[in-house]
């Protein structure tokens, strides 16, 4: 982690044209960053999800409101091509979500890839993630703090069932958001594909007055929601994957056997199995030989 040498202060907001990507409070208002603030009171023109949200913020933060466009999921296109003129006429076109980072499971994401195409310099300033801080309240992240973070899942279909089994299957901690009204069904779903016994955190209405994290297994966690009924938003997140069982040695030897009778040597396939199984090269080395 980098820290400021001392005397060192944060730099402030530039001066030049440019689109400004600030994170807002997730509920509490005092985790609203002082350069958030500021480039909010510099904005030419402040895209955001509900304007009359915004508002609510700015007039909290005592800025005077610039002119605001909505930019959600289905606007996000049309708006682009007004912030890029305004940035490129050497305005500030400041973009903010309703709660949290822009693009993290936020528009902005499409704005930042056309700005990138344009030679717009796009500039940050972080704020709040739900994301990383339901991971960090988890206790279910390794020693070096690594997670896949998910977002809302998909609605339904192929393309949800794919998402859970990569959740299921993945080798870090994984972070999706959910409403209240579709949690259960997650959470059974999540038995499904994990099992009962992975451990997850339900981590609700984070900064907030309401602010909770339960922690236990996918099975206590359906008992859990009977007899508490879920209210507020959740980000849930999912413990990792355990290790894969060591294949043994029949297992090992079917697999030199595939390759070989596919035309590869026992050495060849030998090394293409030590790969495959994650064994040692020198076992599947062994086992091949003994196969001859």
């Amino acid at each position: 982690m980098m820290t400021p040498a001392a005397g060192d202060h944060p730099a402030p907001t530039g001066t030049g044209g440019r689109v400004v990507l600030v994170g807002t409070p997730l509920g509490n208002l005092a985790d609203m960053a002082p350069r958030g603030t500021e480039a909010l009171r510099q904005a030419t023109v402040l895209a955001c999800e509900d304007t009359r949200r915004t508002g609510r913020l700015l007039q909290h933060l005592g800025v005077p409101a610039p002119r605001l466009l909505r930019m959600d999921e289905h606007t996000e296109a049309e708006v682009i091509p007004t912030l890029l003129e305004v940035a490129s006429s050497g305005g500030l076109a400041a973009v903010v979500s309703d709660a949290g980072m822009p693009v993290l499971s936020d528009p902005g994401g499409r704005l930042v890839s056309a700005a990138a195409e344009a030679g717009v310099e796009v500039e940050v300033v972080p704020g709040p993630f739900a994301g990383a801080a339901a991971a960090a309240l988890s206790g279910l992240l390794d020693a070096a703090g690594r997670f896949n973070f998910e977002g809302f899942l998909p609605r339904r279909g192929a393309e949800r069932a794919q998402v859970l089994a990569e959740v299921a299957a993945a080798r870090k901690a994984s972070v999706l958001y959910e409403s209240p009204h579709r949690l259960e069904a997650t959470v059974a779903e999540l038995a499904e594909v994990c099992g009962p016994g992975r451990r997850v955190a339900l981590c609700r209405e984070l900064t907030k007055m309401h602010e909770e994290t339960w922690r236990g297994t996918v099975a206590e966690a359906a008992e859990h929601l009977l007899d508490k009924p879920p209210k507020g938003e959740f980000v849930v997140v999912v413990e990792a994957a355990p290790p894969a069982a060591e294949p043994d040695d029949a297992q090992v030897a079917e697999a030199v056997a595939a390759h070989v009778r596919s035309g590869v040597s026992h050495r060849d396939a030998a090394a293409r199995v030590a790969g495959e199984l994650g064994v040692a090269p020198n076992r599947a080395k062994r086992i091949a030989n003994e196969m001859r």
